[in-house]
Order: structure tokens, then sequence, then C-alpha cells
């Protein structure tokens, strides 16, 4: 069964609320996302562990419910401000 947006968009979220993400269906099946994330959680993280950090977000549903997610990581732009 196909996972929605909104799905993955709570679950990442209830894992990394300062989280923006930003999902894109890649084959108009809900099945195969695109999901570029940003957070100060990844601060200091290798890319790996970044994607280790969603893929533990998702709750073991990658391969089965969600078969497909092409992911992206980021830590947010550091303000020159200090804000």
């Amino acid at each position: 069964m196909p996972m929605a947006a909104a799905d993955i968009e709570r679950m990442i979220k209830d894992k990394f609320p300062d989280a923006d993400i930003a999902l894109k269906d890649l084959a108009g099946d809900d099945d195969h996302w695109a999901a570029h994330v940003v957070s100060a959680a990844f601060k200091g993280k290798s890319r790996v562990q970044q994607h280790q950090m969603v893929y533990d977000a998702l709750g073991g549903r990658m391969g089965g419910v969600l078969h497909a997610l092409q992911l992206t990581t980021a830590v947010p732009p550091v303000d020159p401000s200090g804000n």
C-alpha cells in the first residue's frame, strides 16, 4: 500500500519538529518519493548519519510501505546576524 505525502511529512516532523520538508511524488503513485529534509538536528552529522536519522523517523517503512525514497538532507544555513 502506498504512503501519502502527509504521512511521510508527519513522521519526519514528529522526529524533527524544526524540519523544512519538500516532497515530490516521482511516479505519481505515492510509492516513489523524493524528499529534501533540512533540520538543525543534522549539524555535525555525516550525510550517511543524516539519512539514517530520517530512515529511523520513518519507523522501518522503507522497502515496505514506502517503496523508494530519493533522499537529500541539509543543515539550515547560518544566519550571519546571529538570529
